[in-house]
């Protein structure tokens, strides 16, 4: 009996894993193609010199040699990139954490600041976005309605017209300009001091959430303070919360393609992520084994911080807080 038992165990075991495989398997599959393989055929073309017209052909490290030598473009970028990544992230988790403090106060109208904060943050780039926004300033939209309910008639797209097709469009590149911003670091650094991006926010505010107000309460008797209580309560318990932020900012700052073009206009104050165009010479002819070098080391730091943290990744993400 307990041997028929342990059969039919192992036999929905089985079952089970291989349902689990098959389920896990186009992820897997496609996290092969799309992520390993490119990696690994970049690491290889890293240690060669290859134009595409011709066969790579294997110089050992004359590339790498080459990064820390003969290309001070790459160094500079190296530094920028650092430099905004280590200024960045303590900046965005600061603000995010206060905004996130702000929040959790239980007022009327705490609701309605939520949803104003992070609405923006989950459909800004969504399709049905960019189609609302297009209705608004055509000819028959929103905008020119509430205009002539006033009395002021603007019987154009505001999308379609020259004079205001820029304002609609880039307002926050134009209000830099006009403050002198384009061309230096500020724009990069600046915006974190106001908590702009609502995903760090979202994490702290669940994260203190789950710490079980208990602990508060106990503080409050013994005679702690506010302060004291986030000092030495809350913020070491934030400790996964904030590790968690600190890797997706290190990350995404790292990888930041669209800010730096935008403002950043001279080449000798690249990130790491524009750098890799300076590559290509003028005469289209690329050296794409020292680009694959250039790209294999840009992606070093963002990979060893996140195998030293991982698991302080894992646990803010999978958890809001102790379990009280």
């Amino acid at each position: 009996m307990a041997k028929t038992k342990r059969r039919l165990g192992h036999s929905l075991l089985t079952k089970e894993s291989s349902a689990g495989v098959l389920f896990t398997l186009p992820f897997t599959v496609g996290f092969l193609m799309f992520m390993i393989v490119p990696m690994g055929i970049s690491l290889y073309y890293s240690f060669c010199e290859y134009n595409i017209l011709s066969e790579p052909k294997f110089i050992g490290i004359d590339n790498f040699v080459k990064m820390f030598t003969d290309d001070a473009v790459y160094m500079t970028s190296l530094k920028v990139t650092f430099f905004f990544a280590f200024v960045s992230v303590p900046i965005r988790l600061v603000f995010a954490l206060i905004v996130a403090l702000i929040l959790l106060r239980t007022t009327k109208v705490t609701g309605f600041y939520r949803a104003a904060y992070y609405l923006p943050s989950i459909i800004g780039g969504s399709v049905a976005v960019a189609i609302l926004w297009k209705r608004m300033f055509a000819i028959d939209g929103v905008v020119n309605a509430l205009l002539g309910k006033i009395g002021i008639e603007t019987n154009f797209s505001w999308l379609g017209d020259k004079r205001t097709a820029i304002w609609v469009l880039i307002p926050q590149y134009l209000w830099y300009q006009k403050l002198g911003w384009i061309g230096t670091y500020v724009p990069l650094i600046v915006p974190y001091f106001f908590a702009i991006q609502g995903f760090f926010v979202y994490l702290m505010t669940n994260f203190i959430e789950g710490i079980p107000r208990e602990l508060d309460e106990a503080a409050k008797i013994d005679g702690c303070s506010y302060w004291g209580i986030f000092v030495n309560i809350i913020l070491p318990l934030m400790k996964p919360a904030l590790v968690t932020g600190g890797i997706f900012s290190f990350m995404w700052r790292w990888d930041d393609f669209l800010s730096a073009l935008l403002y950043v206009n001279k080449s000798s104050r690249y990130p790491v992520s524009l750098a890799l165009k300076l590559f290509c010479d003028p005469g289209s002819a690329s050296d794409y084994g020292a680009m694959f070098a250039m790209a294999t080391l840009s992606i070093l730091p963002a990979v060893c911080i996140f195998i030293f943290f991982q698991k302080y990744l894992v646990e803010g993400i999978s958890t809001s807080g102790l379990k009280g």
